[in-house]
């Protein structure tokens, strides 16, 4: 080795300088071809360039001392420089002089004239003995530090010579002499060509003496030095270095140190090239390699590439000074503080180069081409020579490939995915790293839009910031606190992370910083089912066999991204007998996501693309969380078909799985855990979780912006009877059949009501509408009662008289309905007539009374739990004056009660037992009848005379005595007592009528005070209660109070009715020997005293009449009796009569 070392010393015919040495583009040229042809793997050089510490190194023995003779250089120096100048004509026979009369202890460049000022001022001293030390420390300093020109051309020089060594083999055969053993393939290679130094160089990693290793790395380091140096380079691109302005070719124009602006500047241009395209210069494909090539060589130590280690020279020392050289360590290093505000403008702008070199071509990055090497080959991600290389090359295809491999449970090595942790990261953090988007973002405005939404999904999809979501650095320090509070039991860097952030958004727990950041990156990920790592791994087998999708990195016109979710969802919701279906891991995943997209319009594509228009049109002031698909599911009917299907599919949708509509659930949580949670933990909904809310509205858990979220869905569900789930499937056989092309929900539900009570009514024995649906039907009935809204019809016929009548009162709880009912006499007509339908309806079907089933409802578990539903009201009644009725129930009861006096139609009960009746004996006022208004309790007056009369049928008879015991406690149950005695009961019975307990007293006020009422009508009414307590005491609640003890111990035998037990009482009062309570004879009496002041005041108006009054008196058998006497004297009277005048007639004969 000294004697080769020796000869490389020497400057007689054995030195490396001499006349017949290789010249300097030779050995480059050799070296740069091997790498261009194929000789050497690309990736190999790119490899074998790592572990240089320049400022480590120690000099090769002998090596380090060569010297340039002055004939050599001069004649390199004009053959190589077109004009080197009279300094440099000058330095060079200098160092000719100087290195002749040093023959003996070898030339050193610190020793140089033109050099030794430089040296001595910027050159440790421990370094002037190494002519390569010397160079390292000269050519490495910064760009503003003034070396002389002279000292310049003589660096450049011997660099030149340097590399026109014959002898390099044989060097390297000495220095590398244990490697050459252990590189048998670099042993074989053949001699003189320059392919052992090709060799080394690729497998430099595996070089282990430090003498070789360093050997190698020095002459990498004098190459990259200067442009010119490099073979073939100048050649190549100087038509585009000229056109482009990049820089000086010639000596003594530029500072040599500059150089390295030469090649930036191409890089730059290559740059602008991929970003503008035709708008740019076109740089010649020959110098494109060149530029690529370069970068390539230089990935490992960021001293070979000069532009950017001038330009990063003090940042590389604020941020990276313990970052080792070698391996790409300090541009990553640099990569990473890029966004810093310290990074100094020049050093991040030539980052920025670089980093868009590395885009266009992964090879640029040795970290990464090193470490997935071996994953490039397995999973063949390497260049197709079928294909155009520019596009394998690039770092997302590279990107693409190797997550592709991930996601389909492929093993990379880990610092492969290191690797691509880093760069996925580099991409996210700075857009313009992607020609692509600053390609679109410069174009038109109006024509970018699907370009850019094209390259922005690209970039994410390369970036894959969903598998883990610190790639997204924005993302991640915006959410660190979120993470930390609400994440904080998920490892970071796992992508249940950004579902958990989603769980979260628009909670009390998110930020808004954060909240933007992630609405933004889900923008992206709801748009590719397979940037969602979760998803895809759960669903890759099902969307393969049911959606025919492409692989992870390809794709398909047949089934875009986007189209591959909607096929999913699709198969999620389908029944057994529907056809293939999801597995269930894949379901919940396609169901964690709707849950996601619920959140915003915005993470639903399709909804996005459709309703574009629709949203600006209607919803353009609904802009708050969860608005945007309420204003449209509002405005259904006014949307565009395409926008009005998907919005419609969506809300079919969430009908049978409300959890999709996550704000809803969020607000709904306490009812849930207290009322709802064993169909909420249940996997597959069917719209049991939404019946269940609907049922518990009006629980104490239930806070408004539940209450409002559910009745909203409620209101939709109105518009198509497919938004009710339960409802559809129960019911969807029966609407084909019997309410065709019928949709809204309100009008399908009285369709088949109408249907399943006609069919009742007529006792048809196999009814049309199915039981199932009948069920089903039954509970939609129930929730429509509950809200006005829920039924059109009225609601769109009340509107005026609710804003008139009822506007302070809330919508829910049918307290609108109420509030109507109340005011019911001022209602318009067409409104009046609605309720008085719905009236009708709730007295034929108490069920469907919602106020009177929410008021009354411990009641009715308490007294009517064996009740017929339709009997529920009827029971109530019975039981109304229990004292274990609820104060609230009594009176709601007694409310309709009211009602049902008001007209015979209204009592369900009463109507089937009168009906034989009430044409027989009302027929007048049948016929003034109409369907808009009550009758006002005539009817039922009518019939009431007439049980006075005793000539009603028995069921009737029954029906009316009820009636009149429950009117005579309550004065408010007669509507004919208090229409016509309205001005009455306020002057002569207002105390009693103040009352909050009603037990007879204002009836007992008005009958004591008969003889001041004004009004004739009112006082007909009360002759008629008078008339009616005849008939039966318990018409008469004061005086059956008084008599009770008395009609238990003289009249139990009696049955009550017909004037029986009245007659009973008259007769003990009668009686001497019968002693009655002092109450029950003085009200007896005073009764007595009303009859017979009633008999005058009212008299009979004609036999049947008159008849019918001695037929209910309680003196009945008197009364009879002495019909009877007078009518036995008459018979008598008559008798003797007609004897005397038959005697007298004989007599005349006679004569």
């Amino acid at each position: 080795m000294s004697k080769a070392f020796a000869g490389v010393g020497s400057s007689g015919q054995r030195g490396v300088f001499g006349s017949g040495g290789v010249s300097g583009a030779r050995f480059s040229c050799l070296w740069w071809k091997m790498a261009a042809c194929g000789r050497v793997q690309p990736l190999l050089l790119l490899m074998s360039l790592c572990l240089l510490s320049v400022q480590a190194l120690k000099p090769l023995p002998g090596f380090g001392n060569v010297r340039p003779p002055a004939a050599a250089m001069h004649q390199q120096s004009r053959a190589a420089l077109p004009n080197p100048g009279n300094n440099a004509a000058a330095a060079a026979a200098a160092a000719s002089s100087g290195a002749q009369s040093r023959r003996s202890t070898g030339w050193k460049l610190a020793e140089e004239q033109a050099c030794r000022e430089d040296v001595t001022r910027l050159c440790p001293k421990h370094t002037w003995t190494n002519n390569l030390s010397v160079l390292e420390c000269l050519q490495d300093k910064k760009e503003d530090t003034e070396i002389a020109t002279d000292c310049n051309h003589l660096l450049w020089n011997y660099k030149l010579n340097l590399t026109t060594d014959p002898k390099f083999e044989s060097v390297a055969l000495e220095v590398c002499t244990s490697t050459m053993l252990e590189l048998k393939e670099c042993a074989d290679e053949e001699r003189g060509k320059g392919y052992l130094m090709s060799c080394l160089v690729d497998h430099r990693i595996n070089v282990t003496e430090r003498q070789c290793h360093q050997y190698i790395t020095k002459m990498t380091s004098i190459i990259f030095s200067d442009y010119r140096l490099i073979c073939g380079f100048m050649d190549k691109c100087r038509e585009d270095i000229n056109t482009l302005q990049c820089g000086s070719i010639a000596v003594g124009e530029k500072d040599l140190h500059s150089q390295g602006e030469v090649i930036a500047c191409l890089e730059r241009a290559l740059v602008r090239e991929a970003e503008q395209q035709d708008k740019a210069h076109q740089i010649k494909d020959a110098c494109k390699k060149s530029i690529m090539r370069v970068a390539e060589l230089s990935a490992d130590d960021f001293h070979l590439d000069r532009y950017l280690y001038f330009s990063c020279r003090d940042d590389r020392e604020r941020f990276c000074e313990n970052t080792q050289v070698g391996e790409g360590r300090v541009y990553k290093c640099l990569f990473n503080h890029k966004f810093e505000e310290a990074m100094s403008e020049k050093c991040r702008n030539a980052l920025t180069t670089r980093q868009k070199l590395i885009a266009q071509d992964y090879k640029v990055s040795y970290s990464l081409a090193k470490a997935c090497k071996a994953d490039l080959r397995k999973y063949r991600c390497n260049p197709d020579t079928s294909m155009p290389r520019a596009r394998e090359a690039r770092l997302s295809y590279l990107l693409l490939c190797l997550e592709s491999a991930v996601h389909r449970g492929r093993t990379v090595t880990g610092d492969c995915q290191g690797e691509m942790l880093d760069y996925r990261r580099m991409l996210m953090e700075d857009f313009s790293l992607s020609p692509e988007i600053v390609l679109v973002a410069r174009g038109d405005k109006g024509t970018v839009d699907n370009l850019c939404q094209t390259a922005l999904q690209t970039l994410i999809q390369s970036a894959d910031p969903g598998a883990d979501y610190r790639i997204d650095r924005a993302l991640n320090e915006a959410c660190e606190s979120v993470i930390q509070t609400a994440c904080k039991h998920i490892r970071s860097g796992d992508p249940m992370i950004l579902s958990c952030l989603m769980e979260h958004l628009y909670t009390e727990k998110m930020v808004q910083d954060c909240e933007h950041r992630l609405l933004e990156l889900q923008y992206f990920i709801s748009r590719d089912w397979k940037l969602d790592p979760i998803l895809y791994r759960k669903c890759q087998n099902d969307a393969s066999r049911l959606c025919y999708t492409p692989s992870w990195n390809e794709s398909s016109e047949l089934m875009p991204p986007g189209a591959v979710f909607s096929c999913l969802y699709r198969h999620a919701y389908r029944t057994e007998e529907q056809g293939r279906r999801l597995t269930r891991d894949c379901k919940v995943e396609v169901q964690r996501i709707l849950h996601q997209r619920a959140l915003d319009v915005k993470l639903d594509p399709e909804l996005q693309k459709r309703c574009m228009t629709d949203l600006g049109k209607w919803c353009s002031e609904k802009t708050d969380t969860g608005q945007e698909l309420e204003c449209l599911q509002d405005h259904l009917e006014d949307l565009v078909s395409s926008c009005r299907d998907v919005v419609g599919n969506l809300t079919e949708l969430e009908s049978e799985d409300i959890q999709i509509e996550a704000l809803l659930i969020r607000a709904c949580e306490p009812v849930i855990q207290s009322h709802c949670h064993d169909v909420a933990d249940n996997q597959i909904d069917t719209g049991n979780l939404l019946e269940c809310l609907v049922q518990n509205k009006h629980q104490r858990e239930m806070n408004d912006k539940c209450a409002v979220g559910v009745t909203h869905f409620q209101l939709v569900q109105m518009k198509d009877f497919r938004f009710s789930y339960k409802f559809k499937m129960a019911c969807k056989e029966d609407v084909l059949k019997l309410c065709p092309n019928i949709e809204k929900k309100a009008d399908v539900v009285i369709c088949l009501s109408t249907t399943v009570r006609n069919d009742t009514l007529q006792d048809v024995k196999d009814q049309r509408v199915s039981l199932k649906c009948r069920k089903q039907l039954r509970v939609e009935e129930l929730e429509m009662s509950e809200d006005i809204r829920l039924e059109p019809e009225l609601h769109d016929a009340c509107k005026k008289d609710i804003n008139k009548l009822c506007s302070s009162v809330a919508y829910g709880n049918a307290q609108i309905i109420e509030c109507l009912k109340e005011n019911k006499k001022q209602l318009s007509q067409v409104c009046h007539q609605k309720i008085f339908k719905l009236q009708e309806t709730e007295m034929m079907d108490p069920e469907l009374d919602y106020q009177l089933m929410r008021v009354c409802k411990q009641m009715i578990k308490r007294f009517c739990t064996e009740s017929d539903a339709k009997n529920v009201l009827q029971c109530l009644k019975l039981n109304k004056n229990s004292e274990l009725m609820d104060p609230k129930c009594k009176q709601m009861i007694t409310k309709r009660q009211i009602t049902q006096n008001t007209d015979y139609r209204l009592n369900p009960v009463l109507r089937k037992a009168c009906k034989a009746d009430i044409p027989k004996f009302c027929q007048s006022i049948l016929n003034k009848a109409s369907d808009a208004n009550e009758l006002e309790g005539q009817v039922i007056s009518c019939l009431k005379l007439k049980y006075a009369d005793q000539r009603l049928s028995g069921d009737c008879e029954d029906q009316i005595r009820v009636i009149l015991q429950e009117s005579a406690l309550d004065y408010r149950l007669d509507p004919q007592l208090q229409v016509h005695c309205r001005n009455e009961i306020p002057r002569l019975c207002a105390e009693e009528a103040a009352a909050q307990e009603q037990t007879g007293q204002v009836e007992e006020c008005l009958k004591n005070n008969l003889l001041k009422i004004k009004q004739e009508e009112c006082k007909t009414e009360v002759l008629n209660m008078l008339k009616e307590s005849k008939a039966d005491i318990f018409v008469d609640p004061v005086l059956h109070t008084a008599c009770a003890l008395d009609l238990k111990h003289h009249c139990a035998a009696i049955n009550p009715g017909r004037g029986r037990q009245m007659s009973c009482l008259m007769e003990a009062l009668q009686d001497k020997q019968v002693r009655l309570q002092p109450e029950c004879k003085r009200r007896l009496q005073d009764r007595i005293d009303m009859w017979s002041y009633a008999a005058k005041v009212a008299p009979a108006e004609g036999f049947s009449d008159l008849a019918a009054q001695v037929m209910t008196s309680p003196s009945k058998n008197y009364i009879l009796f002495m019909i009877a006497l007078a009518v036995s004297l008459l018979f008598l009277v008559g008798l003797l009569c007609g004897r005397i005048t038959k005697r007298v007639t004989r007599e005349l004969k006679d004569r």
